[in-house]
């Protein structure tokens, strides 16, 4: 779906709020308003933040996945790294 763009004035803008949101929610269009003839913002509909778990799932299959044995080489490096990090220290403890 492709995004229609309109440009419209500040003080267009404000006496048509509702109407401006209201075409940034239903037809997923986006408002640029001008002050002066420059354009100063942009009302947008909001992208989604995220991909349905059905993708998720068929993007997860295509993806490489680790050996057994690259696995368990991974796994050790995380556990010699984590023993080679200093104790933490609790700042409150004097």
């Amino acid at each position: 779906m492709s995004r229609q763009i309109r440009s419209i004035s500040v003080t267009e803008a404000a006496r048509n709020i509702a109407d401006v949101v209201n075409r940034a929610f239903y037809r997923n269009e986006t408002t640029i308003l001008l002050k002066n003839g420059v354009a100063v913002a942009h009302v947008a509909p909001v992208s989604p933040t995220g991909i349905p778990a059905s993708e998720l799932a068929t993007r997860w299959s295509m993806m490489p996945h680790l050996t057994p044995s690259d696995a368990e080489n991974f796994a050790r490096d995380i556990a010699n790294a984590r023993a080679d990090l200093p104790a933490p220290v609790d700042q409150w403890v004097s």
